[in-house]
């Protein structure tokens, strides 16, 4: 079997025989009426859809289970001014029929290129021991491949297969900006907190079949498996300095910025202050670009983006705004002055309003 459409080309009305990951199943059932139904989140490397079953469903649901592929036939339709899928029939896939790179989304970016960046980086440093700690942790060949693959999120922001690498050579070039305007700044440190702030997401998440939280992950959490990581690396180094050691491991406690936001400390020297905040922006402009470039789910909806969970906001797209695509009121009109800059036309808004 080959996956023949993938959810960001579906299209309202269009019949769908394809292979999808199934990343959500329920059994629903309407408190008014009675009738149960099955309720499917389906997914593959361009997104994600809604997808509902109504009828007999009762033993197909036990032939497949969450981070299956399966064979669907149905059509899509909008509901509520999004895509669903309304099936008409599920056959679980084996796995020698599919190819699991189709299904899971996957950075657009050379992993290999990112991670002899996150090496060079490295390298560079000039504390010794913030060098070595590091290169014991990016080369261990148990980690390694895991840094390469991971997601650095489920949802919010860099949630594919090698966001992590991603977000990390991100804040890389971040962290090199801040720390040359603010001279302050131990860049080495800085650039320690932002390779290792994040490494628990290795084994905080599970990302083989879909990108999920590990039993570990629910557990624990990525900061406090990355600092147990942090302090066995260190342990294994001879004479690694104990107050650098402390440093090191508050600058990943303390990179959430605040105890509300999961950090069991608050960021208490410049190099954890600079971290939460590159680390902030990164991860919401990531989350921003991933709205922008979604597909759009209903039928008026080029100019806006669906909400974003992670923001509790919709995103406008601004080049479409300008274009004069907007519905209704649109973009303020412009005037040309006799600069030939572009400047607002003042009557434009007394004349709307």
């Amino acid at each position: 079997m080959t996956k023949s459409h993938f959810i960001i080309d579906l299209a309202d009305g269009q019949a769908v025989a394809s292979l999808f990951l199934v990343r959500e199943k329920e059994i629903r059932t309407s408190v008014r009426t009675g009738k149960s139904w099955l309720e499917l989140s389906l997914g593959d490397r361009s997104g994600s859809i809604p997808a509902k079953m109504w009828d007999n469903f009762e033993i197909l649901v036990k032939t497949f289970e969450c981070d299956d592929v399966v064979q669907i036939r149905g059509r899509v339709k909008l509901y509520n001014g999004r895509k669903e899928l309304t099936l008409e029939q599920i056959i679980p896939a084996a796995e020698r029929d599919y190819d699991i790179g189709d299904f899971l989304p996957h950075t657009k970016h050379d992993v290999e290129k990112l991670y002899a960046d996150l090496r060079s980086a490295i390298l560079a440093m000039k504390n010794p021991w913030l060098k070595q700690l590091l290169l014991s942790v990016v080369e261990d060949p148990a980690i390694a491949p895991r840094l390469k693959r991971a997601p650095a999120a489920m949802t919010m922001h860099h949630a594919f297969l090698g966001g992590l690498l991603e977000h990390t050579v991100s804040l890389i070039g971040l962290a090199a900006a801040v720390s040359a305007h603010y001279p302050e700044l131990d860049p080495d440190l800085l650039l320690a907190g932002v390779v290792l702030h994040d490494v628990g997401k290795i084994h905080e998440l599970r990302y083989a079949r879909g990108i999920d939280y590990s039993d570990e992950g629910r557990l624990l959490g990525h900061i406090t498996i990355g600092a147990r990581l942090m302090r066995e690396k260190c342990s294994a180094i001879k004479g690694f300095p104990a107050p650098l050691a402390v440093l090191v491991e508050h600058l990943i406690l303390s990179h959430h910025g605040s105890l509300e936001f999961g950090s069991p400390s608050l960021p208490q020297i410049p190099e954890a202050v600079a971290l939460h905040f590159i680390d902030d922006i990164d991860s919401k402009m990531a989350g921003m670009r991933a709205s922008l470039e979604a597909a759009s789910g209903g039928p008026a909806d080029n100019l806006w983006t669906e909400r974003n969970p992670a923001l509790r906001r919709a995103l406008l797209r601004t080049d479409k705004f300008i274009a004069g695509e907007a519905s209704g009121e649109g973009a303020p009109a412009v005037a040309k002055s006799s600069a030939g800059q572009l400047e607002l036309d003042p009557g434009a808004a007394r004349r709307k309003g």
